[in-house]
């Protein structure tokens, strides 16, 4: 099996069911997460901005805990890097320098048309959506990659919830 190192894009850790499943994915070790700072900002940021009832602390805590739990995700003073790269969207260029820098292959987000493939073919890595990046850990390990479903859906507990409910939350964040 072929290891991957993938940073994920803070669109693809927003939503809950998302970034759970992503994240259990990497507990199986399937691949290897990375993010920056700023995509941390960035996922929380909108979620306080769209969902008043979450807290900063909760979020702030959810952060925390990804970053014990993958102490080498968090790829820090990438700027050097961003400043020297062009992509359509200047804000993601902290993105595509955290991929180089931490050598990762792919870069999960549901945001493909802000990574051309042509500029990230330039450092030998490529976008892929969250649906994709899914399909390609299961396809590598399934019985890892469903080990890392039961087990999100066993730790739900406030509110508790069924596989049922655990796929409708993820098709509705456009996974599938």
């Amino acid at each position: 099996m072929q290891f991957i190192t993938a940073v994920l894009d803070a669109n693809v850790l927003y939503p809950l069911s998302l970034r759970d499943y992503l994240l259990n994915l990497a507990v199986e070790g399937l691949y290897d997460p990375i993010w920056t700072p700023e995509i941390h900002d960035e996922w929380i940021r909108n979620l306080l901005k769209n969902r008043p009832d979450l807290k900063r602390k909760q979020l702030e805590a959810t952060r925390k805990a990804m970053d014990k739990a993958f102490p080498g995700a968090n790829v820090t003073n990438v700027q050097s890097i961003a400043n020297r790269l062009a992509l359509p969207d200047p804000d993601d260029r902290h993105v595509l320098a955290a991929a180089i820098k931490a050598g990762a292959e792919v870069i999960v987000t549901a945001n493909l048309r802000d990574f051309p493939e042509v500029m990230l073919a330039q450092h030998n890595i490529r976008a892929e959506h969250p649906d994709s990046f899914i399909l390609s850990c299961i396809e590598r390990d399934h019985q890892k990659s469903v080990r890392a479903f039961e087990e999100q859906v066993a730790v739900l507990r406030n509110p508790t919830m069924t596989v049922d409910e655990v796929l409708k939350s993820m098709e509705k964040n456009r996974i599938n």
